[in-house]
Parts: C-alpha cells; sequence; structure tokens
C-alpha cells in the first residue's frame, strides 16, 4: 500500500477479498470456525496490502501495548506467506496485534523497523533472516524475539532442515528411482541457506555415491530455471535423466521449458511447497521443508518467551518427501 494512499479498512479487504466484513473481523480476532481457505484468502490480502488492523492502530499510537512486531523479507515470498498464515491465528487468539513489516533482504530497512518496534514498545518480535543480517542488530530483543531460517548465536531460531531436504530428495531419485545422472539448478552461494546449504547437500551426495555432479547456479526467481534447463538439455553431455531445483520458483521455469518443449522422460525435483506448482506441474516430486510448522513454533516459543525467558534454543524443523503433493 502506498504511503500516500488513503488508509484502508476492514470494508476494503473485505472486498478485496470477496467476503464480508464480519469474516474479515472474525478472521483478524482469529475465530477458529472460519473455514481455512477463507482464512488464508484473507490474511493473504491482508499481507499483500499491509493492512494494520484498527486494534494495532490503536497499539501503534499507544493505548495498547499488546502488539507483536514481524518482519517478513519479501511480502510476495510463498513459503513466509505461509508461516505467516500459521502465526497470525496464535497471535489474535492471545490479544496480540501482530504489526507485519517488510526488509526487502536490507539491513537498513531492519533497522528501520527494529527502532519503530522500539519506540512503540511492540512486546516480542518475529524476524524471517538472510544472509548479510547478522545477531547483534537484534541485541535490545534478545529475550523477546524469535528468528526463522537461520540459527543465531544466543536467540530463539527455528530453521528448516537445508542440508537434509536435499539430500532426501537426492536419495528417492537415486535409490527409488534409479536415476544415476541428476542435474541441479540452484541459487548462488552467497545466500547461506537456500544457495550454499543446498548445493554443499547436492554435493555430498554425488561425492558419497560416485555420482558425476552437474550443476549451475544463479538467481532465485523463474527465468533462470528456464534458461538453465534450456541450457542443460541443449548441451546434455552427461545424459542427465532427471534435474532438481533449489526452490520451487526455479522448477517452476524448468517445467515450463521441458512443457514446452514436449520433454516428457526428465524427472523433475523441488525444495518447497507451492501449491501453484503442483497445480501446473503435479508430477514435480518434492520435499516440504515445514513452513507452516515453523510459523506455529516461532509464535508459540515467542508466546512462552514474552511469559518467562528461558535458555535460547535452535529447532529444525524436519523436512518431508511429498511424491503427491497435490
Amino acid at each position: 500500500m502506498n504511503k500516500n494512499s488513503p488508509r484502508l479498512t476492514i470494508k476494503d479487504i473485505a472486498k478485496l477479498s470477496g467476503v464480508g466484513k464480519s469474516t474479515v473481523s472474525r478472521v483478524i480476532n482469529g475465530d477458529i470456525h472460519v473455514k481455512q481457505a477463507t482464512r488464508e484468502l484473507v490474511e493473504q490480502v491482508i499481507l499483500q496490502q499491509q493492512f494494520v488492523p484498527s486494534k494495532s492502530a490503536r497499539a501503534m499510537r499507544g493505548y495498547s501495548n499488546k502488539a507483536i512486531g514481524i518482519i517478513v523479507s519479501r511480502l510476495d515470498s510463498t513459503s513466509e506467506n505461509q508461516a505467516i498464515s500459521a502465526i497470525l491465528p496464535l497471535f489474535y487468539q492471545r490479544g496480540f496485534d501482530p504489526i507485519i513489516v517488510e526488509s526487502q533482504f536490507d539491513r537498513k530497512k531492519v533497522i528501520e523497523h527494529l527502532n519503530m518496534f522500539a519506540q512503540r514498545q511492540i512486546d516480542g518480535l518475529i524476524i524471517f533472516a538472510f544472509t548479510g543480517l547478522e545477531p547483534d542488530l537484534l541485541s535490545e530483543w534478545q529475550n523477546k524475539a524469535v528468528v526463522i531460517a537461520r540459527p543465531f548465536i544466543d536467540y530463539h531460531s527455528i530453521c528448516y532442515d537445508d542440508h537434509g531436504a536435499v539430500m532426501q530428495l537426492m536419495g528417492h531419485f537415486h535409490h527409488k528411482l534409479k536415476h544415476t545422472n541428476i542435474a541441479y539448478i540452484g541459487i548462488k552461494e552467497q545466500d547461506h541457506t537456500t544457495g550454499q546449504l543446498r548445493y554443499q547437500a547436492y554435493q555430498d551426495f554425488c561425492q558419497q555415491h560416485q555420482l558425476a555432479p552437474y550443476a549451475r547456479l544463479g538467481e532465485m526467481n523463474y527465468h533462470t530455471g528456464y534458461q538453465f534447463a534450456s541450457e542443460l538439455i541443449k548441451s546434455n553431455r552427461h545424459g542427465f535423466t532427471a534435474i532438481i531445483c533449489a526452490t520451487d520458483l526455479l522448477a517452476l521455469g524448468v517445467n515450463k521449458y521441458l512443457q514446452e518443449n514436449n520433454i516428457t522422460d526428465i524427472t523433475v525435483g523441488s525444495i518447497g511447497q507451492s501449491k501453484l506448482l503442483h497445480f501446473l506441474f503435479p508430477n514435480t516430486i518434492s520435499v516440504h521443508l515445514g513452513f507452516n510448522e515453523a510459523g506455529i513454533l516461532a509464535a508459540q516459543t515467542l508466546l512462552m518467551l514474552l511469559k518467562k525467558p528461558f535458555k535460547p534454543t535452535q529447532t529444525i524443523v524436519p523436512s518431508t518427501l511429498s511424491i503427491d503433493s497435490i
């Protein structure tokens, strides 16, 4: 939502969601009787519009202290939206108003958001960490913050099993499906989790099972997947029969290229749980990282932490192989 545009109301959110005002109010207040699909739809619109419910607005003006700051990296992130969808109801049910802001992978924006949260005396913080974000930025929040996606020493962290997810997918491709030539399309290693850890897992598996590695690393978007798939198919010097993608966005690009060129003898695997990917390309084999589970754990951990501080913990959410993800 543009800073200069009028503040949205519940009525606006209802219109954008295609539901009634009462339904939006019930979602905001954590009514457990709202259908899951409807709840997810309304929460998605709230995220996209950066809507702050009226109680949160009052909290930001100083009339209430029961508010939680949430810093996402991107509002259009499928994985983070799934985690947020699990987080919001838990806070609403406990009377906390989540205030969601976006970092855009920018350290300076994180500092600005943290300063704003401190000025408004926000009770607690959940932040989706990214490569380049240092733990010391959160020093003032140490006893009231939970970090998602990266392990921060001395902080409560909820992490995904990036290495294990790729090893699990590679194991299924090699042992179960009998693929011996598996290409990998991933993210540049400057990204520690999605890039480095997942690529390292691919290399480790290839070394352990004496497979010839063939990998391409680039940006995290479907254009990269499409381009690299084209290059792999045109060269295919190694005669690979499968492509594993580090993310669903890459897998979308790969599948689109294969579909356009009527290539049906290459199996595609992906790390993620995008409903769109598996609606368009249901044959994609995926490992789910547990985004919803991470959101629930993060919210539960922060709620316990706000009651009584305890020794920082690092939790790794187990990954799950999902052959039929629809």
